[in-house]
């Protein structure tokens, strides 16, 4: 217990510097593409963790990333929302025989595609929130959901690459 608080501590904190000092400054596509790696510290979070729980720290953490990026509340608010379908989503894609208690949601313990799923349904449900308030207007309603596409697309590509990055290595040792 104590040793996966720690682990999803430091990985949130890791996560939120990598997005707010290095995936922030990038300029991808002239400003179309906007990936936003820092939702991995909320999708990681363990399979049973209950809402009362993962509300506030996507509310933590969506607020974090809002002082970074000057965006009043909008990262919080997707956040928030993102946490609050986790269980809706995990519910649907959950095994006839239920997870396992402790199970991570990762590619090495979930597999690749349910993860693929998982993350895509998520993470679109979430730029798509985030987009809309943000830069939402009824005349450019089909860019910005080919924004929320192309951002979604290239979050979870770079969420897949972090997984393979981080956690195969440990299931080597």
């Amino acid at each position: 217990m104590g040793r996966t608080l720690i682990s999803n501590i430091i990985r949130i904190i890791f996560v939120i510097f990598l997005q707010a000092l290095v995936i922030n400054r990038l300029d991808l596509m002239g400003g179309l593409i906007f990936p936003f790696i820092y939702i991995h510290a909320i999708l990681m979070l363990p399979l049973e963790t209950p809402r009362w729980l993962s509300l506030p720290i996507g509310f933590v953490i969506g607020m974090i990333m809002d002082g970074f990026m000057n965006t009043p509340g909008f990262h919080a608010s997707a956040c928030l929302w993102l946490a609050f379908l986790m269980p809706v989503i995990k519910g649907f894609l959950s095994p006839r025989d239920g997870y396992d208690f402790g199970q991570q949601p990762t590619v090495q313990s979930m597999g690749l595609r349910w993860y693929l799923v998982y993350a895509a349904i998520l993470t679109f449900i979430h730029h798509l929130w985030l987009f809309n308030i943000e830069f939402f207007r009824f005349s450019e309603i089909l860019s910005t959901l080919a924004r929320v596409t192309v951002s979604s697309l290239a979050t979870v590509l770079l969420l897949v690459l972090f997984q393979f990055l981080t956690y195969a290595q440990r299931t080597r040792q």
